[in-house]
């Protein structure tokens, strides 16, 4: 092997350093992370915060008034309205002219989001960064212990690809709740925008409530499912891990 590739020497010791740095990390957080979070986690989903049974208690109060109706006497169709007009601006009067709804300006500067929720996605989120990350030190450990390509005695090495496949299944639908998250605020950006803009229409006002209970229900079950994903990674590793850390018989004798 070594006269078909030179490794330098240093080299090769760094790597092997971190394999080994891997190996003992993965082999904790199998063995005793995870074991931890799910009991953290399955706790965390006992949490009054997060077990609101009367949703009206998250709601958020949307400080948008809706503003006096703009009354313009004396212009009882289009045709007689738009002379007015012309003779306003022949007068030079156009500045007292309405033309259009008055200015509105948020209270406070700003619109605030739903506290309630912010502070409970402010908790979510690191659950979720961390289970991202360690479910790549796990996967990066056990794609190093896949052996050599061989003919035959793979059966060790297809339960590998099967626990590579599944961190990686993990990892992809923890991504997918931060995406959530993110387009819970754009959604409701989008309908606070069209309560500024409309202020009469109730309907954007009860879709805003809507999408905060929808968001609370979401929250807590991406709770339940980084427990239940802690749960099976733990199960499923522990349940092989014989063949994952030796995945070929050294035995080579009972084959025949």
């Amino acid at each position: 092997m070594s006269s078909l590739l030179k490794v330098d020497n240093e080299i090769k010791t760094k790597v092997d350093a971190f394999r080994e740095r891997i190996t003992a990390e993965a082999e904790d957080l199998v063995a005793n992370f995870f074991p931890k979070k799910l009991l953290e986690l399955d706790h965390f989903l006992k949490d009054p915060t997060i077990n609101i049974t009367e949703l009206k208690e998250i709601h958020s109060e949307i400080n948008l008034t809706v503003p006096d109706p703009i009354l313009i006497p004396k212009l009882h169709d289009g045709l007689e309205a738009q002379n007015a007009k012309k003779r306003k601006l022949e007068d030079g009067g156009g500045e007292d002219m309405v033309t259009g709804t008055k200015v509105f300006v948020m209270p406070g500067g700003m619109m605030k989001s739903n506290g309630n929720l912010v502070d409970l996605i402010e908790k979510v989120k690191p659950e979720i960064r961390t289970l991202i990350e360690k479910c790549n030190t796990v996967k990066m450990w056990v794609q190093l212990l896949i052996p050599r390509i061989e003919d035959g005695n793979n059966f060790g090495v297809s339960i590998q690809e099967e626990t590579v496949a599944e961190l990686r299944t993990v990892e992809g639908e923890a991504a997918s709740y931060l995406d959530q998250i993110s387009r819970y605020y754009i959604t409701r950006a989008k309908l606070v925008s069209k309560i500024a803009k409309y202020p009469h229409v109730e309907d954007y006002r009860r879709t805003v409530t809507e999408i905060d209970e929808k968001e609370y229900i979401s929250l807590k079950i991406i709770v339940s499912e980084l427990r239940n994903q802690y749960v099976t990674l733990h199960d499923m590793i522990l349940k092989n891990i014989e063949k994952i850390k030796r995945p070929r018989s050294s035995n080579t004798d009972a084959l025949y």
